[in-house]
C-alpha cells in the first residue's frame, strides 16, 4: 500500500481526538473577548472616578471612594447586631425582582396580544395605535403613586399594583417589536405557504411566529430592563415595606452621614437590570439559537 493511500486514514483517526479541545479552545477565546472589552470599560470608568476625585477635589460627602462603597457592603446594620448590609439590600434586590418579573410578564403577554390583532385587524391598528404611542409620553413618576395607592385600596396585594407600573413601561417595546417580527415574512414566503394550500393558522405557526422571534427578543431585551425600572418607581410611594426602591429612599435620606450606601444601592439595582438581562439573552440563545444575530 502506498504512503499517499495511509496518510489520510491516519489524519482521519487522529483529528477528531483533536475537535473537542479545539472547540472548547475556541468557546474560551470567544467567551475572553466578549469579557476582556467589559473589563475593560468597567476599569476606565473606575480610572475616571477615583481621577475625578484627585483631579477636582471632590470631598467624600459627595463622592465617596470605589474602596468605601464596597467595603459599606460588608457592614453589618442596626447597630452592628443585624445581617450584613449586602444581605439585606439582595433581600430587598430580590423583592424587586419578583416585581419586575410579574410586570415583564404582564407587559409582554400584553404587548404580543395587541401586536397579534394589530396585524390581524387593520382598523384597531388605526385606532389604538396613537394611544399606544401616546401612553409611553406620560411621565412614569406621575402614574406610578395613582396605581399603586388606587390599587391599595381597592384591596388589591401591593406587588400586583407594582407590576402593572412595571407592565406599564413593558408593553409597549414588546407590541412595537412583535408587530414589526410579524410582518417580517416575506411575500414570497407567504404565497407559497398558500400554494400549500395552508391556512392562516399554519402560515401564523408555521411563518410568521418562528420569523417574528429575533424581533421579540430584542424587544425582550429593552423590556426587562424597563420592567426594573418600572419595579423601583413603584416602590416609591409611601408604604412600601421592601424592594431596592425603599432601600434607596432610605440611603438618600442619610446621605449626608452615609454617602457609600447610596451608591452601593445603586450599584445593586443596576446589577438587577443586568442579570434580567442576560437571563433574557439566554433564553434568546436557547430558543432562536444562531438567528439570535440577525436583528
Amino acid at each position: 500500500m502506498r504512503d499517499d493511500m495511509v496518510l489520510p486514514v491516519e489524519q482521519a483517526t487522529v483529528r477528531p481526538a483533536l475537535r473537542p479541545t479545539s472547540r472548547i479552545a475556541d468557546l474560551a477565546w470567544s467567551a475572553l473577548q466578549q469579557v476582556l472589552p467589559v473589563l475593560g470599560v468597567l476599569l476606565a470608568l473606575l480610572a475616571l472616578w477615583e481621577g475625578s476625585k484627585l483631579l477636582l477635589a471632590i470631598p467624600d460627602s459627595r463622592l465617596p471612594h470605589v474602596v468605601d462603597v464596597i467595603s459599606v457592603l460588608f457592614t453589618r446594620t442596626q447597630g452592628g447586631e443585624g445581617p450584613l448590609l449586602l444581605v439585606r439590600m439582595l433581600q430587598n434586590a430580590w423583592a424587586t425582582f419578583g416585581v419586575a418579573l410579574g410586570g415583564f410578564v404582564f407587559g409582554g403577554v400584553l404587548g404580543f396580544l395587541l401586536a397579534l390583532l394589530f396585524t390581524q385587524l387593520r382598523v384597531l391598528e388605526l385606532s389604538l395605535m396613537p394611544y399606544v404611542i401616546g401612553s409611553q409620553t406620560v411621565p412614569i413618576l406621575a402614574i406610578a403613586p395613582m396605581v399603586v395607592v388606587g390599587l391599595g385600596q381597592l384591596g388589591a396585594p401591593g406587588w400586583v399594583a407594582k407590576a402593572i407600573v412595571a407592565a406599564y413601561l413593558t408593553f409597549f417595546p414588546v407590541t412595537i417589536g412583535m408587530l414589526r417580527g410579524l410582518r417580517a415574512a416575506t411575500p414570497e414566503a407567504v404565497a407559497l405557504m398558500h400554494s400549500y394550500a395552508a391556512n392562516r393558522a399554519q402560515i401564523f405557526f408555521k411563518l410568521r411566529l418562528p420569523a417574528s422571534l429575533p424581533y421579540l427578543f430584542t424587544s425582550l431585551k429593552i423590556a426587562a430592563t424597563a420592567s426594573v425600572i418600572g419595579a423601583i418607581v413603584a416602590e416609591l410611594p409611601a408604604g412600601s415595606q421592601f424592594g431596592i426602591g425603599v432601600v434607596i429612599i432610605q440611603a438618600a435620606q442619610f446621605y449626608n452621614s452615609r454617602p457609600p450606601v447610596l451608591f452601593a444601592a445603586i450599584l445593586v439595582a443596576g446589577s438587577i437590570g443586568l442579570v434580567f438581562y442576560g437571563l433574557v439573552v439566554l433564553a434568546e440563545r436557547l430558543i432562536v439559537g444562531p438567528r439570535a444575530r440577525e436583528v
